[in-house]
């Protein structure tokens, strides 16, 4: 009766060090070199709001979009292309193409496009 629950016991112990095992090489792997790990993360993020927006919208090929989050819509409200913008709306801007596009990806909806212009 004490054979099962020691060999339980062995068990959850050792998939409780290999995951902490896991876990502290990551966090070493992040802290050695952080600025990588954020890259990745932005071009992840960027690469999968491109697929979302693509899906409703015919988007330029021709060159990658700048990212950006709205993070205080109240700051933008002047602008009428962030009047309906709302905390965590997404901003494609493509520079070649001098297009901005808006996106909600909560309601999956294009909330604006516009030109934009170069002040070179």
């Amino acid at each position: 009766m004490n054979r099962p629950v020691n060999l339980i016991l062995i068990i959850v112990t050792a998939a409780s060090l290999v995951t902490a095992g896991y876990f502290y090489t990551e966090v070493g792997r992040i802290k050695a070199n952080p600025q990588a790990e954020l890259a990745s993360v932005a071009a992840s993020e960027l690469k999968e709001v491109v697929a979302k927006v693509g899906r409703l919208v015919v988007l330029p090929t021709d060159e990658e979009p700048t990212l950006a989050t709205v993070a205080d819509p109240e700051k933008l409200k002047d602008q009428p292309f962030f009047a309906n913008a709302k905390a965590g709306d997404k901003v494609l801007v493509y520079n070649q193409a001098q297009k901005a596009i808006l996106y909600d990806p909560v309601q999956d909806k294009i909330i604006e496009i516009a030109p934009i212009t170069n002040n070179n």
